[in-house]
């Protein structure tokens, strides 16, 4: 006779992997179409370009999951990275500050501006769509107010933190990005903060029927994107060896994205870090690969825009059955 406990177990471990595999597959299967397409895509070089393109938008997208989980949305994180990325030009440039001066600078904008947009959404009780919408505006003026709109060039003082490591092939601003994916995993999954947060996004009046008082954690995720943001403005500065009041205009759409890729709800209650990685991976091996393959900025555009849209319908399918299930 089969023991219940082993079958539930196996269950269990099964339903915690298709869904890694499902990502991993589509991943492979880009991989696949795009070296078939292009002679140059599958080497060395174009892996290194992709790992060392993407550690700004990972840790953006990090932050940006647990704000989705929490029934909320930030479109305020590309004008906070360049924000952030603004005042560290000014630090170092202007002020003639080290860079170790300059970064704590850029991560207390990014997180200052985030605890702005959690204080107003959670206190105000404004949708967070029109709080960060607003800060999206106000944070691109304060860069450019502050650079006086010109581009701050910072040269090797930074590059080296995005440059590829010799012999690695990966930079530090990836490793960075990593583990910056693996602290938001754990915090997610591995703590009552990452409970509560999911309870929120689930059902907001039952956490608050219970006795918890939600808004502490509504807030603290907001500045942690916000703080996020400061880290992929320092990633971005290090990459381009400037910092451009213009950068990262639209990054909020890429971020999104990548979220919802990777199995983010909309509606909140239900995210993963890991797959969320999955997404932006995703998102930068087919933009990579297309660009391969010659295709031009509006097509690029309409086909990415095409794998959001099956995203979120997917989503909107699974959603659909966990409630018929459910009833």
């Amino acid at each position: 006779m089969s023991n219940p406990a082993k079958t539930s177990r196996r269950s269990a471990l099964l339903a915690s992997v298709i869904p890694y595999a499902g990502m991993l597959g589509v991943l492979l299967l880009l991989i696949v179409i795009f070296s078939l397409s292009s002679r140059n895509f599958l080497s060395a070089s174009t892996v290194t370009s992709v790992l060392n393109q993407i550690p700004d938008l990972t840790v953006i997208a990090v932050g940006m999951t647990l704000v989705l989980i929490i029934g909320g949305i930030d479109l305020s994180v590309g004008s906070l990275l360049a924000l952030s990325s603004s005042i560290m030009g000014v630090v170092m440039i202007d002020q003639g500050l080290p860079l170790a001066a300059a970064i704590p600078a850029s991560l207390f904008v990014g997180s200052l501006c985030g605890l702005v947009n959690g204080l107003i959404s959670v206190k105000a009780r404004i949708p967070s769509f029109i709080v960060t919408l607003g800060m999206l505006e106000m944070a691109r003026g304060f860069a450019y107010l502050a650079t006086d709109s010109q581009t701050k060039y910072i040269g090797s003082k930074v590059e080296w933190i995005g440059t590829a490591i010799p012999g690695l092939a990966i930079s530090p601003a990836f490793l960075v990005a990593i583990a910056v994916v693996i602290a938001g995993q754990i915090l997610l999954t591995r703590t009552v903060f990452g409970r509560y947060a999911v309870a929120i996004g689930t059902n907001a009046e039952a956490v608050r029927m219970s006795g918890i008082n939600a808004a502490p954690y509504s807030i603290a995720i907001f500045t942690i994107s916000g703080l996020l943001c400061g880290v992929a403005g320092v990633m971005q500065t290090s990459r381009l060896s400037s910092a451009d009041p213009n950068a990262a205009v639209g990054l909020e759409l890429a971020a999104i994205a990548a979220c919802v890729i990777g199995g983010t709800s909309l509606m909140g209650g239900r995210g993963s870090v890991i797959h969320t990685f999955f997404g932006v991976l995703i998102i930068a091996v087919l933009q990579t690969g297309l660009a391969h393959v010659g295709a031009t900025d509006p097509i690029k555009r309409i086909i990415t825009g095409g794998v959001i849209v099956i995203a979120v319908l997917l989503d909107a399918l699974r959603q659909r059955k966990r409630n018929s299930r459910a009833q």
